[in-house]
């Protein structure tokens, strides 16, 4: 299967179609290798974040892809002082990396945006958000599941939900193969239109 995999001549155009149509695969799938990606920011010393980050929609024609956080997190803070930042992540499945750059916007807790992706989440996944401030000192040193937030909590968390939306302005594509990796380039315009793109070296 991989030798297959490997033997395919796919030209730019078709790299560039292929790999949005994985990460549209991953938003939808918890089994795709995409599905949780590496989003890094940079603080306010100027030193490089990095932090796994689910990814929950993907659309290719935009180049667009959304992520949710806790808007109390630092890397709510730093996105809002540097929107500028590099989405990386690398698939066991495919053998494929993405190294994406561009910039996110960020939609506030109440905002129209926000509270249309918070109503798609289900019960659970909004408890995520009940808790305090992520990364200030725990109330206890071991996970006891008789605090641990339930279902019936979720309202609590919406506050502190804020929706992340990436517009990719770069996309660097690296295939890992046996022999001959190969690695390509390509550049997205403001709308989101392929306005270049390159073969360079792995």
């Amino acid at each position: 299967m991989e030798a297959d995999h490997e033997a395919v001549p796919l030209n730019l155009a078709e790299i560039d179609a292929s790999a949005w149509r994985e990460l549209e695969t991953a938003a939808a799938s918890p089994r795709s290798g995409f599905r949780f990606l590496n989003l890094c920011s940079v603080d306010s010393e100027a030193r490089p974040q990095a932090r796994m980050v689910v990814l929950r929609r993907a659309d290719g024609p935009s180049r667009v892809l959304e992520f949710h956080t806790d808007s109390r997190s630092p890397k709510w803070r730093e996105l809002s002082a540097n929107p500028h930042v590099t989405i990386l992540g690398f698939s066991t499945q495919t053998r494929l990396q993405f190294r994406l750059q561009g910039v996110v916007e960020l939609h506030a807790p109440g905002s129209d945006q926000a509270n249309a992706a918070w109503d798609k989440l289900s019960a659970w996944t909004r408890t995520t958000y009940t808790g305090g401030p992520p990364g200030d000192e725990c109330a206890f040193d071991v996970i006891d599941e008789t605090v641990l937030p339930k279902p019936a909590d979720e309202a609590k968390g919406k506050p502190h939900f804020g929706l992340l939306i990436f517009r990719a302005r770069m996309l660097d594509w690296f295939e890992l193969r046996r022999q001959g990796n190969r690695r390509a380039l390509l550049i997205y315009d403001q709308a989101g239109a392929l306005a270049a793109c390159r073969w360079v070296n792995p």
